[in-house]
């Protein structure tokens, strides 16, 4: 590799990482993700040097899959069922960053499981020579550079899946293009999600040769789990209904002090309206003020899985990890975070169960969510009146309605085999 990673970019970088190493044997258990974060990490390599001793096999070639968080494992599913079809024989690890994922990670069936260790030699040194890997892929856009090096230093191969790069990603230039430069020209293979996305990652240190466009595999994910829902389970079944519902998913305060008054505006119109929000941290400190609201208004609310949810006018979900299914239930979507500075969460599982989708204005770094605008299945909305507006668009006019919502699905339609092809990325560096 390039002396990228040998300049004085990489002492504070190290620093960093070393001091958030005695962070974590220092750190107590806590509830906060910081404190979980570091707590999570103490130990860390014992928990992998056991696992190598008591299941690593190796006469099986072992694939690593790292993504950060939720949404990059919801690229990286997809590719981990494929390879379990077709290549039993190959053991797969799987890390992750933040502890949100955890219990997700937990649930993708791989052979080990756990955080990926800090980004220093001698947590990568620790983590490679207990889990051997063949190859080692990053999901979407997180390349570590130190387990980059050291990875590519034992010709262990490396890609980069489902990889997107926004036009204003601070990764692109400064200190950050500076010290990842190393890490990136090291990728033996990248799939990108779109041409644009490719050129900006070869601008960033990529090879022209390792880089094809493979598409994105949330596609095929958030498709799959839509021809699977259960609408006879029990979380689904009581919530059935034919009054017009719209479903808010991982919604901010912020988007709540837009959404909730905007819903007021259309009950004189639409009384029998009904809505069904799940916001993004389903804390008590931000579900109570939303059952505040709907009490002031003269709703009535009921959590989700309460008797009385099959009947209220606001169902408040108060768990993780149903929403993809709950936008079965909609006639029309919100997504959060187009008015927080997180930026917009996914509007893909929405689409593709063919409902409309509206979020804030803040989606300029969503490439999904243009291309909901372009093809009329969703709308961005940039205060209450214009909210209101389009909800009211949308709910008082059936075929308006029915046509923006098979354009959404049609977005997420377009966009299937990239799974497929990106396992096949996959296939090249294990057996090649």
């Amino acid at each position: 590799m390039a002396r990228g990673l040998g300049s004085l970019l990489q002492l504070p970088y190290r620093a960093l990482f070393e001091l958030a190493r005695i962070g974590a044997s220092l750190a107590p258990a806590g509830a906060g993700k910081t404190l979980r974060a570091l707590h999570a990490r103490r130990g860390i390599r014992a928990r992998y040097r056991e696992w190598a001793r008591s299941a690593r096999d190796p006469a099986r070639p072992l694939l690593w899959i790292h993504a950060p968080s939720v949404g990059e494992g919801l690229q990286a599913r997809p590719l981990i069922d494929l390879l379990r079809g077709s290549h039993p024989e190959v053991q797969i690890a799987y890390t992750f960053f933040s502890p949100s994922a955890e219990s997700f990670a937990a649930s993708l069936g791989a052979d080990f499981t756990d955080y990926l260790p800090f980004d220093t030699p001698g947590d990568a040194r620790a983590a490679l020579d207990a889990l051997r890997p063949r190859a080692i892929v990053f999901s979407k856009l997180d390349v570590w550079p130190i387990f980059a090096r050291e990875a590519h230093a034992r010709g262990v191969r490396l890609a980069l899946t489902s990889a997107t790069l926004a036009e204003g990603s601070s990764r692109r230039r400064g200190l950050a293009a500076a010290l990842l430069r190393d890490a990136y020209a090291a990728l033996d293979s990248v799939g990108a999600i779109a041409p644009e996305d490719a050129r900006r990652l070869v601008e960033l240190g990529v090879s022209v040769g390792a880089i094809t466009v493979t598409g994105d595999t949330r596609y095929d994910q958030v498709w799959e789990r839509a021809l699977r829902v259960d609408r006879a389970s029990a979380l689904l079944a009581p919530l059935a209904s034919p009054r017009l519902t719209l479903v808010a998913g991982s919604t901010w305060p912020s988007d709540e002090e837009v959404l909730l008054p905007a819903w007021c505006r259309l009950r004189g119109s639409f009384p029998d309206a009904r809505l069904v929000i799940a916001p993004h941290e389903p804390t008590e400190p931000h579900l109570t003020p939303i059952e505040s609201w709907a009490a002031g208004a003269g709703l009535s609310v009921a959590r989700l899985g309460a008797q009385s949810a099959s009947t209220a006018d606001v169902v408040l979900v108060d768990r993780v990890g149903v929403l993809g299914d709950l936008y079965s239930l909609a006639n029309v979507a919100y997504v959060g975070g187009g008015f927080h500075s997180a930026g917009l969460h996914s509007v893909l599982e929405p689409a593709a169960f063919a409902a409309p989708v509206l979020f804030g204005p803040r989606f300029d770094s969503s490439r999904d969510a243009r291309l909901l605008e372009d093809s009329g299945g969703g709308a961005h909305a940039r205060d209450v009146r214009e909210l209101a507006d389009r909800l009211a668009g949308l709910w008082s006019d059936h075929d308006v309605r029915q046509r923006a919502g098979e354009a959404a699905r049609e977005v997420v339609r377009s966009g299937l085999g990239a799974a497929m092809r990106t396992s096949a990325l996959v296939e090249r560096l294990l057996f090649d």
